[in-house]
């Protein structure tokens, strides 16, 4: 085991002020202090879940129990290499704030370890808890309160007079997103008990998103005609700072048949069924309006997805403005050099004839569509 130094730090539940801060060791192995109180305050499993982290990252270790950002920037002036923070997210009031405080605690490279309860995990358990019948209505009202609520313009600033934040409801690709956002990637992640534990690693200073798509209809950042980046309106299909994860997923999915990310977690279930019936895409005509985009056209990409292409389907991708019907609903690709091949086909068709190509990819698009049922996931 890496010889470390541990700062112990924990606060009253109501954190109004900081405790003190005991200082368990100089330059030694204190690990055996570390390990008792997470095994006493968070149980075995937990402290196998963080105690690799000691042996890859060796220095000054801070563990807190805290839910506010004072009691992390407390400890500005103190560099740490690792922090772990044994009480869960879910009761953090500004939780990228709390993110952001704890990026400047660590190096890059540092770790970071915390739990949160998921939506999914807190469904199971209100499930579990109660009588059948009982456990369906207080878990749609809980849903309702704490998932709903919260989004809405009219209803959140109600919510969070009445919580403080306190127990919100997070999905886990909100909480990575805002993780990736405020300069982590994540390492690992385990289901111990009712939570969620993560490991994340600093990789870089935070976006400070001053305006993160959290409302039902969102704006992604995609490459237009010149490579320009512009807004594409979309009706929410995906956790909120899902747009974040792109290449977490990507890594760690792949992609699947018709280039779309395999087991996309971030897709909620109200998402999938709209992207059935194309309701997603119908805000994209705000886009075709405001001559951003055409009707028919490759579709505007992300950064992320536009880097897996080749440098000859970019080129010839950014001389034109992307569109809202794309010749996937043509050729029905399965791959991703597939769907190059038919971009390409269609990019070169539309150089030489523009009217006539947007005119031949449009009609066929719609048989396929309407007759055939094709369908993108």
């Amino acid at each position: 085991m890496a010889s470390t130094t541990i700062n112990l730090q924990f606060t009253s539940e109501l954190e109004t002020t900081l405790s003190p801060t005991t200082n368990t060791g100089q330059e030694g192995t204190k690990t055996d202090d570390l390990q008792e109180i997470i095994i006493e305050q968070a149980g075995p499993e937990v402290w196998k879940f963080v105690s690799p982290l000691l042996d890859e990252n060796s220095g000054s270790t801070l563990l807190m129990a805290t839910s506010t950002r004072f009691n992390v920037l407390n400890q500005k002036a103190l560099k740490h290499q690792n922090l772990i923070n044994l009480k869960r997210i879910n009761d953090v009031r500004y939780l990228n704030k709390f993110f952001e405080s704890i990026n400047t605690l660590l190096p890059e490279g540092g770790l970071y370890v915390n739990s949160v309860e998921t939506y999914r995990i807190r469904k199971e358990r209100i499930i579990e808890r109660f009588p059948i019948g009982i456990n369906w209505i207080l878990y749609f009202f809980d849903f309702l309160f704490r998932r709903v609520f919260p989004k809405l313009p009219l209803t959140k600033k109600v919510y969070f007079y009445m919580t403080q934040g306190n127990n919100r409801v997070l999905s886990k690709a909100e909480t990575f997103g805002r993780l990736y956002c405020c300069g982590f990637e994540i390492v690992s992640e385990q289901q111990i008990g009712k939570e969620l534990y993560f490991l994340a690693r600093k990789v870089r200073e935070p976006y400070f998103d001053y305006s993160p798509t959290y409302g039902p209809l969102i704006r992604l950042k995609r490459y237009g005609k010149g490579g320009k980046l512009f807004g594409v309106y979309k009706a929410r299909t995906m956790h909120p700072y899902s747009e974040y994860l792109q290449d977490y997923v990507y890594r760690n999915n792949n992609l699947d048949e018709g280039g779309k990310f395999k087991d996309d977690f971030r897709v909620t279930t109200l998402g999938r069924i709209m992207r059935k019936v194309w309701l997603d895409e119908l805000p994209m005509f705000i886009n075709v309006f405001k001559g951003e985009m055409k009707l028919v056209g490759v579709r505007p990409l992300s950064k992320q997805y536009f880097g897996l292409y080749t440098d000859e389907v970019k080129e010839k991708r950014l001389k034109f403005k992307p569109g809202l019907i794309p010749p996937y609903y043509v050729d029905m690709p399965k791959t991703l050099e597939e769907i190059m091949a038919s971009e390409m086909r269609y990019l070169e068709a539309y150089e030489k004839h523009p009217l006539l190509t947007d005119w031949h990819y449009f009609w066929v698009a719609m048989y396929n569509i309407f007759i055939k049922r094709a369908r993108s996931k």
